[in-house]
């Protein structure tokens, strides 16, 4: 696709620290376009953290603008941020951030009770899904009776339940061994496929691999914005490491 779906114009981030001014983003300026799969790198106190809670309305400039989808969102109200994420960002965590005394179901279905939809429906939704990163037959579980893996599935059928047109990833595969971080890319670029841009945070190079786009940052600036000719296939990596049976935690 041509058209942007981020637009930054000189984002600028400062914080205020025991007295002294932390210049975490300086100026920034960079497009995404919709349907592009794009990695941010770079070393703590990058910058790179910063720029991705600017990106997914968790925190606002202290100057510069930044438009999401059209929509010059740089100044809005915490309100109005919030329905901003609720409508059109899914979060995706290192963590997964799942609530451990709710079924893979209710977790999925938490973004949903904010729109005012039916039960029935948000439970439909919900169920599919979990259809769609491959666990159905898992929709009853708790996150204790699942795998890392697994839970990390269940957290990106739950940044999909809104119908998102962008997913913002930090770290989705830090907790997971190396078939099942393939896994997960495998699935986040099946979903870019289908036109959901992906923003990824990682440390790990070989997982930037699977990235149409990398971008480094250091000192608050972006250091390096790479494109990749040929970006690895994770379900072709899938074959060739071995295969382990994934079995509940």
């Amino acid at each position: 696709m041509d058209t942007n779906l981020i637009e930054t114009h000189e984002l600028t981030k400062n914080y205020h620290v025991g007295g002294q001014v932390v210049h975490a983003l300086r100026q920034v300026s960079l497009d995404i376009r919709a349907g592009d799969f794009v990695a941010v790198m770079g070393p703590s106190g990058s910058g790179k953290s910063t720029f991705m809670n600017l990106l997914g309305c968790l925190d606002g400039p202290t100057s510069g603008r930044y438009v999401l989808d059209g929509q010059d969102v740089s100044h809005l109200s915490g309100d109005a941020l919030a329905k901003i994420r609720n409508a059109k960002i899914g979060f995706v965590f290192q963590g997964f951030n799942l609530l451990p005394r709710t079924s893979a179901l209710e977790n999925v279905e938490l973004p949903l009770l904010y729109t005012g939809r039916h039960a029935r429906e948000r439970s439909q939704q919900a169920h599919a899904k979990l259809v769609a990163v491959g666990l159905a037959d898992r929709a009853d579980h708790h996150p204790s009776q699942l795998s890392g893996g697994q839970q990390q599935r269940v957290a990106i059928a739950r940044a999909l339940v809104n119908d998102p047109v962008l997913i913002l990833a930090d770290e989705p595969t830090g907790n997971l061994d190396t078939r099942t971080s393939v896994e997960v890319m495998a699935i986040l670029q099946d979903l870019n496929r289908q036109g959901i841009t992906v923003v990824l945070v990682t440390h790990e190079a070989d997982i930037s691999g699977f990235a149409n786009r990398v971008i480094t940052f250091r000192d608050g600036r972006v250091l390096k914005d790479d494109t990749a000719a040929r970006p690895l296939d994770a379900r072709e990596v899938l074959t060739t490491l071995p295969v382990e049976e994934e079995e509940d935690a």
